[in-house]
């Protein structure tokens, strides 16, 4: 598994300190499933864990593929620059809450 995690919740505040621009940016994310950032953490993933297939982005997360809903994907520029996800974890399993590809994408 090639994901880590990154700074893209800022509970403490500690973040907002160093860059505010991108703080608030992180916390402005929305996709057609709701705010990025509430109650999801955001993880880079790596080139080798993302594609696109048949039209549609795909992601590995914990080892298995999985389908990102159109509505997660979030088209505006990316200001980080790297590729993300934002997975939420429940009693169904994996869903996707939202998605930006890299910048160089």
């Amino acid at each position: 598994m090639m994901i880590s995690l990154c700074s893209a919740r800022d509970v403490d505040g500690r973040y907002a300190q160093q860059d505010p621009k991108m703080h608030e940016w992180f916390e402005s994310l929305r996709s057609g499933r709701g705010p990025c950032c509430s109650d999801a953490d955001g993880s880079v993933v790596a080139d080798p864990d993302w594609e696109v297939k048949d039209g549609h982005y795909r992601v590995k997360i914990d080892g298995n593929w999985y389908n990102v809903p159109d509505e997660a994907v979030l088209t505006q520029p990316n200001l980080y620059g790297q590729t993300m996800v934002w997975p939420l974890r429940g009693y169904m399993g994996i869903s996707i809450r939202c998605f930006i590809p890299g910048s160089g994408t």
